[in-house]
């Protein structure tokens, strides 16, 4: 017969933590992509952010904390299953929460990252956008990947093939990247690639994009502004001009204003709030 009269009770402290989710690169509650944001005064551990991410399920959670020098912050993204060394929609997730729930007067902000240098993110209160400088990542034509067309499941050849972090199809057009129905566990096998970007000429805007990454969790990202490291130099080349605008045409659909700086890129966007809670663990 069980009793209760010899047991231990075990005490368990919480941690308390703020976080956000906020919906990046569109200025409609439900589109773009939405990012989880956690301000730390100090870092977790790996293993404890890698949870909250899971947990979370969204593409990406950041997290961040102040710089020891006092010139910004420290700033940290995890996928549901690992964490990546560069995220654009979520360092606009974090920059905006910044802005808006923290430092209202600040204008700028400087992000310091492991793998990717300083992240520097300004805003412009007049059209209510936020615009991120990040490095350039151009892409190198590339020879497909085996199984990488038949996993895309599609009949239509891309025109050209390039390889920087991801593999990067061009197509012919927009209508050719909007029918692409992969087969994700297929695309999760094909090696060499965090992920896969397919992109075309836009038929209202100057290009058009879509990104798989299901080897890191995210079968297909809403909006990808780590992509567009590599979508921007490509079509500012192509199309003889620095400035363009740019949809990502996934089903929540994002918008991006683009500038090519060389060996930087600028990605400008706008930002809603979803969600601001608290969370225990």
């Amino acid at each position: 017969m069980w009793s209760n009269s010899h047991h231990t009770t075990i005490s368990i402290t919480l941690i308390e933590l703020s976080i956000f989710v906020v919906d990046a690169f569109t200025d409609q509650l439900f589109g773009g992509n939405p990012a989880a944001v956690c301000p730390l005064d100090k870092w977790l551990p790996d293993s404890l952010m890698q949870k909250i991410a899971a947990e979370n399920n969204l593409s990406e959670t950041a997290f961040f904390v102040p710089n020891s020098g006092n010139d910004g912050y420290e700033l940290r993204w995890f996928t549901p299953q690992l964490e990546i060394d560069l995220c654009g929609h979520a360092t606009l997730a974090a920059a905006y929460i910044i802005f808006t729930e923290m430092s209202p007067m600040n204008e700028e902000i400087n992000f310091h990252t492991k793998k990717a240098g300083v992240l520097k993110v300004t805003r412009q209160k007049k059209d209510a956008l936020y615009t991120l400088d990040f490095p350039a990542r151009p892409a190198a034509k590339a020879d497909l990947s085996d199984g990488l067309l038949s996993a895309l499941r599609s009949n239509v050849i891309p025109v050209e093939v390039y390889k920087a972090r991801d593999y990067m199809l061009v197509y012919e057009s927009e209508a050719d990247v909007k029918q692409l129905s992969p087969d994700f566990m297929a695309l999760a096998n094909i090696d060499a690639a965090f992920g896969v970007i397919v992109t075309a000429p836009g038929d209202e805007v100057d290009f058009v994009s879509r990104f798989f990454a299901p080897s890191a969790g995210v079968p297909e990202d809403p909006v990808t502004g780590s992509a567009h490291c590599s979508l921007i130099p490509y079509w500012a080349e192509r199309l003889g001009k620095n400035q363009l605008h740019a949809y990502q045409i996934s089903t929540r659909k994002g918008e991006l204003w683009c500038e090519n700086q060389g060996d930087r890129v600028r990605m400008s966007g706008k930002v809603v709030t979803y969600l601001k809670g608290e969370i225990n663990v």
